[in-house]
């Protein structure tokens, strides 16, 4: 099933986390997003050249406008992190999928549609239940402004995925897709960096051990890797069920914790695992049942039941 291309966008992008938080003490986040940006480039570039394909696109602003709203999803999560505790920011991020839902109903709803596929909204639902219980988030109300900047970032999430559906149905190949998401990467990196001295004279980190350069190389293959698989994903398989799968990046994420940085699960974590696995094996079934069902006039025509 093309969807499950999203489990292993969520574990490349689970070890790219990683990565990155060792990196943040070596690397500035804008140094860290440029370089991302550069080994993408170059990574899909060789592919494209290799493969003998194309850079030439018909929709230079639909991919303009994937790149920005995905860079700045990226920088408000960031900024987040900076001032939430971890498991707040990542809970409100995580919120992507639920927002996808939302767009896609109130879009049936706004064209008439009277069908929806209500098991699968239910299971994105269950899949965040999941996630608040493993990650159980607090703030203080000094902190409702970095809440509500980790809020928007998952809602700029939801509308960058959607976007990337789009280009996939107009017929864009992924691997252009990835590639210029990656041009955005490396300028709104190189932008960052210099907008944040401020006038003043532009620093870069100097490259002062090999871990460090191994750790922005891995940054930049594996987040190249997981943008593959999410575009296919997202392209070829069903948005609802992609968009629960990716809640397996929290599973992912937390393993790593455990292993590398020693993090701890009471019981309230394990349930949280159990039900975002359970919510994600229902969604994956009740897809693989509805493609061998018989089309109704209903899910011809209804976005969320048909589109999606």
């Amino acid at each position: 099933m093309h969807s499950l291309w999203m489990l292993f966008a969520s574990f490349m992008f689970a070890i790219m986390g990683v990565c990155v938080k060792l990196a943040s003490d070596m690397y500035s986040t804008s140094e860290i997003v440029m370089y991302r940006g550069i080994i993408g480039i170059t990574i899909m570039a060789s592919t494209i050249l290799y493969q003998g394909g194309s850079f030439k696109t018909s929709m230079p602003g639909q991919h303009l406008w994937r790149g920005v709203v995905g860079v700045i999803a990226l920088w408000l999560w960031f900024y987040a992190i900076s001032i939430l505790p971890l498991a707040t920011a990542m809970t409100l991020n995580y919120m992507a999928p639920i927002w996808i839902a939302v767009i896609l109903l109130a879009g049936g709803w706004w064209k008439g549609g009277k069908v929806a596929e209500w098991p699968l909204v239910a299971a994105i639902a269950m899949s965040f239940v999941g996630v608040t219980l493993l990650l159980r988030p607090v703030f203080e109300t000094d902190q409702l402004g970095g809440a509500i900047t980790a809020l928007i970032s998952g809602m700029l999430s939801a509308l960058a995925y959607l976007q990337v559906r789009k280009l996939g149905l107009l017929g864009e190949p992924e691997y252009r897709v990835v590639f210029y998401f990656s041009v955005v990467n490396f300028f709104a990196g190189v932008i960052g960096h210099v907008a944040s001295a401020g006038g003043g004279p532009v620093v870069w980190h100097a490259h002062t051990s090999g871990f460090g350069i191994g750790l922005l190389a891995a940054i930049g293959l594996c987040a190249t890797m997981a943008q593959m698989a999410m575009t296919r994903a997202y392209r070829l398989g069903k948005t609802l069920v992609v968009a629960n799968l990716q809640y397996t990046g929290i599973i992912f994420s937390s393993f790593w914790g455990v292993v590398i940085f020693g993090d701890l699960f009471d019981w309230h974590g394990w349930l949280g695992i159990a039900v975002i696995l359970c919510s994600g094996i229902a969604a994956t079934y009740y897809n693989s049942r509805s493609r061998n069902a018989p089309a109704t006039s209903a899910t011809r025509t209804d976005p969320i039941a048909s589109e999606v």
